[in-house]
């Protein structure tokens, strides 16, 4: 079976009671709990890769590739757990916008002007998700959720880059 099938709706059936999801994959893919934020768990959940991004020396090349190759494989596998218990994109899981955003401020200036426009921008394509973020979904086992966040942190990263040509911060 290929990763690339037709879309489930939403809402479909959960397979698993939560009980089978461990502690440690659950603070991992709800990012320590804030995709159990009552409103706007994504964007909380960016905040999150923020607060992350923030720790010295995460921005180097060094530690910031790595760690969005590592989270993002392991957070098709986790969210593909977690689909399996809620249902198709659980809302509670946000590890996807934290390597989305972590690929949006890679290799960027450390400035609070382009963390703040990154944060925007992000936002704004997660939740439009030009083309091919919106057809990357009908991936299967935790793929098109990680993929789409993806393509929404490099169009945001170039978007970003290409304002710096013009406007230095």
């Amino acid at each position: 079976m290929s990763i690339l099938d037709e879309q489930q709706n939403p809402g479909d059936a959960p397979t698993s009671e939560p009980a089978s999801i461990s502690l440690p994959m659950r603070l991992f893919t709800t990012g320590l709990y804030t995709g159990y934020a009552p409103f706007a768990p994504g964007s909380v959940g960016s905040l999150l890769g923020i607060l992350i991004y923030f720790v010295p020396g995460f921005d180097q090349p060094y530690v910031i590739l790595p760690a969005v190759a590592v989270i993002f494989f392991l957070g098709v596998h986790g969210v593909s757990k977690m689909e399996r218990v809620y249902g198709r994109d659980p809302r509670i899981v946000v590890i996807d916008e934290i390597v989305g955003l972590w690929i949006s401020l890679a290799l960027l200036p450390k400035h609070p002007g382009v963390v703040a426009l990154a944060f925007f921008l992000f936002r704004l394509l997660d939740t439009v998700k030009p083309y091919p973020a919106r057809q990357s979904e009908r991936l299967r086992g935790g793929w098109g959720i990680m993929i789409d966040d993806v393509i929404a942190g490099v169009y945001t990263n170039l978007l970003l880059r290409l304002f710096l040509y013009f406007y230095q911060l």
